[in-house]
């Protein structure tokens, strides 16, 4: 094969272009509830909220945020980051049940050099893994295989985020 497509990955693009002056799209997703399933929102907790990543590692890549607008974990009071570590737990409970993950990478990148995309509002990554996932397509690719659709996982993980 001499050719792998990504076609999702010019959205991306394009939006990191247009978007470099815009708001916070996390504080905006606080503030329109009616709009979560658009917003891939799965929970909203007293400080923090579980949201899909529209352009994921990996399917099912979640991400947990405070609803403090800040990029510094010394910011968050003890409360909040209690219930974000409770929150990740959670999250991958429901990604091991409806999703059959078998690990999982998670972490925060403070600041830009650290990778962050949005380094201005702290978000703790989830990314679920399996055996002989295809970790090796963005090395090799560029590219990566995301073999669900996000509305389809969407609203396959919701459903648990509902018991919480």
């Amino acid at each position: 094969m001499d050719k792998l497509w990504a076609p999702w990955r010019i959205e991306y693009i394009r939006n990191g272009i247009q978007n470099k002056d815009s708001s916070c799209f996390f504080c905006d997703y606080q503030k329109t509830e009616d709009e979560d399933q658009e917003n891939l929102v799965l929970y909203r907790g007293e400080r923090n909220f579980v949201l899909m990543n529209y352009y994921p590692y990996n399917n099912g890549h979640l991400m947990v945020a405070p609803y403090l607008h800040t990029g510094e974990l010394s910011d968050l009071d003890s409360g909040t980051k209690l219930e974000m570590m409770e929150l990740v737990d959670e999250s991958c409970k429901i990604l091991r049940k409806k999703m059959q993950a078998e690990g999982f990478n998670t972490g925060l990148n403070i600041g830009s050099v650290a990778g962050a995309g949005v380094d201005d509002h702290l978000h703790m990554h989830i990314v679920p893994r399996w055996q002989g996932d295809t970790n090796f397509m963005p090395v090799l690719g560029h590219t990566k295989v995301i073999s669900e659709g996000l509305l389809a996982t969407w609203k396959n993980l919701k459903t648990e985020f509902d018991k919480i």
